[in-house]
């Protein structure tokens, strides 16, 4: 026997069985929620810049970009001297002011006693009484001042509002900050929303209410929305109305910044579907392999429309109802060779 013929023989046998091993869909008309689709993007429902409310210098840094901070830890911290004097300062004040009330106050009560016995006259009586009251408002003051500045001191330490993620530092050891001044930002990840511009004429369509479902393209993700609040104002410009879509808590892999697109899912439709993973796209090719009855794999060129939600997509030219298509177009491609 030809040993070029027996290699033929084995060489097709061989294909013939990785063809049999390829995993094939049935390409067939499907009920598919119809989706108007927004590109967006995601941002942290809670977050802030933690800015400076004192004047100093920054003498500690304990969190950076990246860092995880739990709510009410110390962030940074601010040179504390100048209002720690400012504080002891006025609670000399307060010191002071009680003083001179206690005094005020016993003058008074004696300028009554005297007066009472006839020893003063009226004007002293009433000078005396004045004296008092200008004394307890002094003292009140006095530990208004101290209140504001044992404020003041405690604003020293710079603390998380909530628990989250910082996503920027903006200064350095040593350097010098004013009241205002923004020194970290930070952003909650736990609870994420994508946020979306839909033009007033497709409001009717999604309604007050509407299902959302969120592609996450660079994670190659589907995610259902937790709740949707379209916003009841429209933008004078551009004649459009932001909408509000909000992620599940704890979604992995998202985080500010992200680009998203959200799909409103506005009626169904019979569509013709494949699943995605059968698509090859190489440059502006977009193909599939089509699996016949005896199991041999042919690449076919095909047109496709929107995506949907389970993981297929809708076939717009290029297959019939009932063929097969390969789910691994990689293995179909070298069994095919």
């Amino acid at each position: 026997m030809n040993k070029s013929w027996i290699y033929f023989v084995l060489l097709s046998l061989a294909n013939a069985n990785a063809a049999e091993q390829l995993q094939v869909a049935s390409v067939q008309y499907r009920e598919v929620e119809q989706t108007y689709s927004v590109e967006g993007l995601v941002e942290a429902t809670r977050q802030s810049t933690v800015s400076a409310q004192i004047s100093g210098r920054i003498k500690e840094i304990n969190f950076d970009v990246g860092s995880r901070v739990n709510k009410g830890q110390v962030i940074l911290r601010i040179d504390e001297r100048e209002t720690a004097q400012a504080l002891a300062s006025s609670n000399a004040q307060v010191l002071q002011a009680q003083a001179t009330l206690q005094n005020a106050k016993a003058n008074y009560e004696r300028s009554k006693q005297l007066f009472e016995q006839k020893f003063i006259s009226q004007s002293a009586l009433d000078k005396a009484q004045s004296d008092y009251q200008v004394a307890r408002a002094q003292a009140a003051a006095s530990e208004a001042g101290a209140g504001q500045a044992s404020l003041a001191h405690g604003y020293s330490a710079v603390v998380a509002p909530y628990g989250g993620v910082v996503a920027a530092r903006l200064v350095e050891v040593g350097e010098m900050v004013t009241p205002g001044k923004p020194m970290m930002i930070g952003f909650d990840p736990a609870e994420m929303r994508v946020v979306v511009s839909v033009p007033q004429y497709k409001l009717s369509e999604i309604g007050t209410h509407p299902k959302v479902m969120v592609e996450v393209p660079s994670l190659n993700r589907w995610v259902n929305a937790a709740s949707t609040i379209v916003q009841p104002l429209a933008d004078a410009r551009t004649h459009s109305t932001q909408v509000r879509v909000y992620l599940p808590k704890d979604e992995p892999g998202v985080y500010p910044g992200m680009f998203v697109r959200a799909h409103f899912v506005v009626g169904k439709a019979n569509k013709l579907v494949i699943p995605q993973s059968a698509v090859l796209r190489r440059s502006e090719v977009v193909a599939v392999y089509v699996v016949d009855e005896q199991g041999s794999a042919k690449l076919r060129q095909v047109r496709l429309g929107e995506k949907t939600a389970n993981g297929s997509v809708e076939v717009l030219a290029g297959l019939n109802p009932g063929e097969r298509v390969a789910l691994d177009p990689i293995k179909a491609g070298i069994s095919k060779n």
